[in-house]
């Protein structure tokens, strides 16, 4: 792992600025956040198509549409429950259109499953959360990290859209209990929720209206049957021939939606099939449906065994067979490509239409090669697979499965992270096709990790190692936690300690992208401790190198050099270059980080010297911009100037939009220490579009504060306050308090040029208790002495002698003769102008005094 790239702007000459037209401040709780104004940020309507046939629930459509509308007064919430199987899907997902199509939600229209009643898909909050959000145009690159930070951005996001009149429809399905729905609601009366649960969920707690829904009534579940009928071939006779027998199959079905689907699939798989005859099949198995039934925590059951008795026994050999071959698969949905594998390495596609078409499966999206097991059917399935097959052969089935995921994932991840030239796996064509795969199948690696923790941990542990880089570059730090939890049980119950040690390391990246340090740094110290005793010093050395990145986020700077002074002398004793290289880099940005800036850039030219000779294009574009930063702080700027281009031009070689965008930063930063100020406009403009096209706030928010920077430079001096009150609001957004002082702090000197000293008075005065937050005394010292050239200009005066005096003992206290200086000038222009203010007004006052006694008087100088 490599550490962060693209400071920015050095901490010398800093300016900072106001309000922008673009954004808006929410405070939720004690937090403030941004959010946009702009249409690319409004959410996308994400529902599933509606059902194609509703009958039977007039009244309950029409009390939802009430709800929802957005001008009727009430509550904001409805639970819609009810058995499984009872179309409570089917009937929100038809209510919600129909609002949609009103217009009712043009802020967005989100769905999302939960999966409450499935312990190995349930989808906690902290996911449910960050699935809206993402749906709300939120993307993982500015996702918070923990459930809290997560529910007050979708309470800000929702603020803003209720803010701007554009109501949101949240539709949960399939919640388990009340603490799942909890973090969904929506606030605002302007927005709506609608949730489906097998259960009553608590009113009070979720101060929702509550809608029973129960099986249909014998002539809606007749008709749903015959609707599906005529809708195949609307010149089928049946319904219309055999009335009586079409209602004996609705009642055999217990009018129950999901089973009536089922029996009309059967019907329409087979145009030859009385009625009648289905019938009699209906009644003469009844007696089976007590063997697949389900109790909700109401008491009510479910028995739809029949049905999916009659439809699997209807099944050629080859469907029936991989209908119980897909049990196995413990995520919500499977590929063609993996259920190929159970299917004996025969091509797939043809039978799970054919179950498809037997209403078994469905495809979603319809082409997209991917299918999904309703949950009862899952269940069904499973108990066929249980009670045909012997357990030797479905251990057999679900180990291909797991071997298929890992064997996969290894190619993706090599592609990933492959140097230039590197041979690669042709599973997949490219790096596109490799991260193409991983998202659409992360949900089935989560679940099969966990399965594999449990029964097979020759599978976690080395399926965690590839998940994890993935996860955490994707920002899925939840899951890359959960993951290196599992991990590190399961290695420990088997006692293997090699296996712990890793999953430690893992643990301890994942601990520090949620900003737990302290916690990271104990993991990576005893994965460290581990690996010395087990004698594996190229483990050792990893876990030290990720031991000085967790440090350095602790500002622990010392402590991190040493471990990465370490790490960098066990890889060059192994000779192992790559990670010789890549610990380079990482002792640079810490050496960086305590001012030593001739070691940072000895390190980062031996980080490029390495990648060079390993033709690791990458890696050498990341040395030569961290390189660039590092000789801009020894005022080397020329060299500078060009490692940030050549970084560029090989960000650009490689379509990295990211690096580019980072390199052209750090690049107008340089241009801008040379005084070629419209370059540096340029290169810092194209960064700030690119970080938005890439929705990269953190990335927008550093260049926003170095535009700023460039544009006061040559007078311009209200496109700076904007640009940089723009950064200041970015950070915000994000947490990211140190990126939030140095903004604020260059705003203040914007601000000052412009004579709007008591605001740039407010913004020095924010940054000196950032600053004192962070503990960070060269800024504190830096905000302090604008703070006080600020309080002079409006003759502050007193106040202005303390916040120099303060500055000029700091930069002493750092041994910093330079800021000494320059602050001791400013507080003798302080110390002066106060005595000539006293002097002034004792001469004022004798003037006064004078002209009382009638004395003649003289112009005071």
């Amino acid at each position: 792992m490599t550490g962060d790239i693209g400071q920015g702007a050095g901490p010398r000459r800093e300016l900072r600025a106001q309000a922008s037209g673009d954004s808006r401040i929410l405070q939720v709780g004690g937090d403030y956040y941004e959010t946009a104004k702009e249409p690319e940020r409004r959410a996308l309507t994400t529902l599933p198509p509606p059902p194609a046939h509703l009958v039977g629930r007039k009244e309950q459509t029409d009390q939802l549409l009430d709800l929802l509308d957005p001008t009727a007064p009430g509550t904001s919430a409805a639970v819609v429950a009810g058995l499984a199987g009872s179309g409570k899907t089917a009937l929100v997902l038809h209510v919600a259109h129909e609002a949609v199509t009103r217009g009712w939600f043009p802020g967005g229209a989100l769905f999302l499953t939960l999966h409450g009643y499935d312990p190995a898909r349930r989808l906690e909050p902290d996911r449910a959360v960050g699935t809206l959000l993402r749906g709300l145009g939120v993307t993982d690159e500015k996702l918070p990290a923990t459930l809290d930070e997560q529910r007050a951005l979708y309470q800000a996001e929702l603020a803003s859209r209720a803010q701007r009149g554009e109501p949101v429809l949240i539709v949960a399905d399939d919640a388990g209990d009340t603490g799942q729905v909890l973090p969904l609601l929506v606030g605002s009366r302007l927005h709506r929720l609608l949730i489906t649960s097998r259960h009553s969920l608590d009113p009070v707690a979720l101060a929702a209206r509550h809608l029973r829904l129960d099986e249909l009534d014998p002539d809606p579940a007749a008709a749903l049957i015959a609707a599906a009928l005529i809708r195949t071939n609307p010149d089928d006779p049946r319904p219309a021939r055999d009335p009586a027998a079409l209602a004996e199959i609705a009642a055999s079905c217990g009018r129950l939606p999901l089973a009536l689907v089922i029996a009309a699939a059967l019907l329409t798989a087979d145009p030859g099939l009385p009625l009648a005859a289905l019938a009699d099949q209906l009644s003469a198995e009844h007696t089976r449906l007590a063997a697949l039934h389900y109790d909700d925590q109401d008491g009510h059951s479910l028995a739809v065994r029949a049905a999916f008795d009659l439809s699997y026994q209807r099944l050629p050999p080859d469907p029936a067979r991989l209908l119980r071959r897909l049990s196995c698969n413990p995520g919500p949905d499977i590929s063609t490509e993996a259920a190929t594998v159970l299917n004996d390495g025969a091509p797939a596609r043809p039978v799970l239409a054919a179950l498809a078409r037997a209403g078994l499966l469905t495809e979603q999206p319809v082409g997209g090669d991917r299918w999904r097991l309703h949950d009862l059917i899952r269940l069904y399935a499973t108990h066929q697979h249980q009670k045909i097959d012997d357990t030797q052969e479905r251990q057999e089935y679900l180990a291909r499965l797991l071997r298929h995921y890992l064997t996969t994932a290894e190619a993706a991840d090599n592609h990933l992270w492959a140097l230039t030239g590197e041979a690669v796996p042709a599973r997949f064509a490219g790096r596109t096709e490799a991260l193409a795969w991983l998202d659409m199948e992360r949900s089935n690696l989560l679940a099969a990790v966990t399965l594999a923790a449990v029964i097979s941990p020759a599978f976690a542990s080395p399926a965690v190692g590839i998940l994890t880089a993935y996860l955490l570059w994707r920002r899925y730090f939840t899951d890359a936690l959960t993951l290196a939890e599992h991990a590190l049980a399961a290695e420990r119950e088997l006692g293997n300690r090699h296996g712990g040690a890793r999953a430690l390391n893992n643990l301890g990246l994942a601990l520090r992208k949620v900003r737990r340090f302290e916690e990271a740094i104990d993991a990576h110290t005893e994965a460290v401790t581990v690996f010395r005793e087990l004698d594996d010093r190229h483990g050792a050395a990893r876990a030290l190198n990720n031991l000085g990145l967790a440090l350095r986020k602790a500002w622990r700077f010392e402590e991190a050099i040493d471990a990465h002074t370490e790490a960098v002398t066990v890889f060059r004793e192994l000779d192992d270059r790559h990670n010789e290289g890549k610990a380079l880099n990482n002792l640079g940005l810490a050496f960086w980080k305590v001012r030593r800036f001739e070691e940072a850039i000895d390190a980062h030219t031996e980080d490029v010297a390495i990648c060079r000779e390993l033709d690791d294009r990458y890696g050498e574009a990341q040395a030569l911009d961290n390189l660039g930063i590092a000789l801009q702080e020894v005022r080397r700027l020329e060299g500078a100037i060009d490692a940030h281009t050549e970084g560029v031009a090989i960000y650009r070689e490689l379509d990295d939009r990211y690096g580019e965008a980072e390199a052209l930063n750090n690049l107008g930063s340089a241009l801008r220490e040379v005084r070629r100020f419209e370059e540096a406009i340029d290169a810092l403009t194209q960064a700030v579009t690119v970080f938005r096209e890439l929705d990269d706030r953190h990335g927008e928010g550093k260049a926003l504060n170095n535009l700023g920077l460039a544009l006061g430079e040559v007078r311009r001096f209200e496109e700076a306050i904007d640009a940089l009150t723009q950064a200041v609001t970015v950070f915000r957004e994000l947490d990211d308090r140190h990126g939030e002082g140095k903004a604020l702090n260059n705003l203040g000197l914007a601000l000052g040029e412009v004579r709007r000293f008591e605001e740039a008075i407010d913004a020095y005065t924010e940054d000196v208790a950032i600053c004192r937050e962070l503990d960070d005394r060269y800024g504190e010292a830096q905000a302090l002495d604008n703070l006080g050239t600020a309080l002079r200009e409006v003759r502050r005066l007193e106040g202005a002698i303390d916040a120099h005096t303060q500055a000029a003992a700091i930069f002493r206290e750092l041994d910093d003769r330079h800021g000494e200086s320059r602050v001791l000038k400013n507080l003798g222009l302080a110390v002066e102008r106060d005595r000539r203010s006293r002097w002034m007004r004792r001469m004022w006052r004798l003037v006064v005094s004078r002209r009382g006694t009638g004395r003649a008087t003289r112009p005071v100088p």
